[in-house]
């Protein structure tokens, strides 16, 4: 191209082009030119990929002269494929089919059209290597936009308000500009301007390009979920709609969190319960300040899915903000790691029953009367998610009583209960652990819980991951008839209740005879989640009494199976059990 040519060429851009901040058109030899870019495609480009003859620059893009009908002087065909567009249930504008500079972009990075077919030439241009169209890889977006971020949609206020995660568009920088309202590729790349690497309009460092519209980033505290492109990418993302590094949620988490990353060293302080170790913490009185922060990202979460009980993982998609009902019948352990953790708000801290932990960040939950909540307030409620819905869960002991509903063990009009989400309704409890009274909460965490983390009092991330003990616990829990009483056999027990006190018969007199003597698991007698006063009465199922039926059985004279309490550590016993007919048999 001679000069003169050139400089007239360059100043009709200037004035021609509207969809594009015309500031970048201007294409003097500079820092900022496209000349020194990859999209210099002539003999003289500085990419790999470029003509083995053509000298003009901007000819691969535009015309002076019988030019497509499209601004700015467009010297290609445009695209005519029906593209697969993003789709996400979590999107609420309606992304159509690319138009705009998204149109003109695709021209050359959709792999349908030659780079060097231009309009001005009755030949294409021929390029150097052999190269046609650009070759497969992060800059040929294919037909297939499902894993691209959505474009030629409408970004207005209404968008904004309803998204609730965006910027309204009139307080976009200035460099971020719409098209007709819409948001284009043009939005986020100059195509003139690759001084900042990708063609960027602006810095993307601490990601301010992608918070430029997105409020939900830059909220978390811990290194890692607070650049977005440490999780995220923008095009041809192996995932799909969630536009992440790897094909699923967990893989992406375990780019991370699925290696040894070398880090302080772990606290091994056994946490009591009711409290809870995020990224630094001890005993319930709060956070060590001697205990370096973070320390879970020097541990191996991935590998605590593949223990024996576990949250599978990356079976089905990610629910989003909230878990449809319909969707979680009969999916208890099929989850993925966002369905527990917000991962654009996680912060470091120490929690205390029943508050929601830090490292749970934002995330949704079901409240204890069954409604859907966009942001949980207690950890509970996060859990019963999965487990709170009608006939979510199996039961893992074959009961007298069943409920498949966990979260209606819990309810506080509940007969008996774990202190979950209400202190107990027992008040004479004397076998407590110094520390925890009968006005104490705890966390479903201070049982279902890594065997191994520091909460168990090992080494291990803390959290209910995984552990070789079913179903899911932090420590063992015998229920098999016939095993010998030991401070191992029922560790899940003495976390909480003085082994001294329970074999000493301080709040019950049979308590030594039944599990030493004849060698009767707790889990006979006990439900250690609770009885819902849809299954049981206060008379009958008072301090969490509820029969393993295939250990104990109806009293063959009677035909009743039940437990009658008549106040403090007094009732009696109507069932057979290891032979012993306990027919009215009253305690003490």
């Amino acid at each position: 191209m001679k000069p003169t040519f050139r400089a007239a060429m360059l100043a009709i851009l200037a004035l021609s082009i509207t969809v594009l901040d015309p500031s970048a058109a201007r294409a003097q030899v500079g820092p900022t030119s496209v000349v020194n870019s990859p999209h210099n495609l002539s003999a003289s480009g500085p990419g790999t990929i470029k003509s083995t003859n053509e000298q003009e620059v901007c000819i691969f893009c535009h015309t002076p002269h019988n030019a497509a009908p499209v601004q700015p002087l467009w010297n290609r065909e445009l695209p005519v494929n029906a593209y697969k567009v993003y789709s996400s249930s979590s999107l609420v504008a309606t992304p159509g089919q690319p138009t705009g500079s998204s149109k003109l972009c695709l021209s050359c990075h959709d792999g349908t059209i030659a780079l060097g077919s231009v309009l001005s030439s009755n030949l294409p241009l021929t390029m150097a290597n052999g190269v046609i169209t650009l070759p497969p890889g992060a800059t040929n977006l294919g037909t297939d936009l499902s894993g691209d971020h959505p474009i030629s949609f409408t970004y207005d206020s209404n968008l904004a308000t309803k998204n609730g995660n965006l910027v309204d568009p009139s307080a976009l920088p200035t460099q971020v500009k719409l098209e007709s309202g819409q948001l284009q590729c043009a939005s986020c790349h100059d195509p003139h301007d690759d001084s900042r690497g990708n063609f960027l309009v602006m810095s993307n460092s601490n990601s301010q390009l992608c918070t430029s519209c997105h409020l939900l980033s830059g909220e978390a505290t811990v290194t890692g979920h607070n650049l977005c492109i440490d999780c995220h990418q923008q095009h041809n993302a192996p995932s799909g709609a969630l536009l992440l590094t790897q094909a699923t949620v967990t893989a992406t988490c375990a780019v991370c969190h699925g290696t040894s990353i070398p880090t302080a060293t772990a606290s091994t302080a056994k946490l009591a319960p009711g409290a809870t170790l995020v990224f630094g913490g001890s005993m319930i009185d709060g956070p060590d300040p001697s205990i370096p922060s973070p320390v879970n990202a020097g541990v191996n979460v991935i590998t605590e899915l593949n223990k024996m009980s576990r949250h599978n993982a990356d079976v089905r998609p990610a629910f989003g903000n909230l878990m449809p009902k319909t969707a979680i019948q009969g999916a208890t352990d099929l989850v993925n790691c966002a369905d527990c953790h917000e991962p654009h708000t996680i912060k470091t801290g120490v929690a205390m029953a029943p508050n929601i932990a830090p490292a749970l960040g934002k995330a949704s939950g079901l409240t204890i009367a069954g409604a859907a909540t966009v942001r949980a307030k207690y950890e509970y409620e996060v859990c019963f998610k999965c487990h709170g819905a009608e006939n979510s869960d199996r039961p893992f002991i074959t009961r007298k009583a069943v409920q498949t509903n966990i979260r209606m063990e819990f309810v506080p009009t509940a007969v008996s209960f774990h202190p979950i989400t209400a202190p107990g309704r027992g008040r004479d409890v004397p076998s407590l652990i110094p520390g925890l009274t009968t006005a104490s909460l705890i966390y479903c965490t201070d049982c279902h819980n890594s065997d191994t983390g520091r909460k168990s009092g090992g080494s291990g991330p803390d959290g209910p991951h995984g552990s070789n003990i079913p179903p899911l616990l932090i420590a063992n829990y015998d229920t098999i008839d016939g095993a010998s009483e030991s401070s191992l056999a029922y560790a899940l027990c003495y976390r909480c209740h003085q082994r001294s006190s329970i074999l000493n018969n301080d709040s019950y007199s049979g308590h030594r005879d039944h599990i030493v003597n004849d060698r009767t698991p707790c889990s006979a007698c006990h439900d250690a989640h609770g009885i819902s006063s849809a299954q049981g009465t206060s008379t009958d199922n008072a301090h969490l009494i509820n029969f393993d039926t295939t250990i104990v059985f109806p009293d063959p004279i009677t035909k009743r199976l039940e437990y009658r309490t008549y106040g403090p550590r007094s009732g009696q016993c109507y069932l057979l059990c290891h032979g012993k007919d306990h027919s009215g048999l009253n305690y003490p």
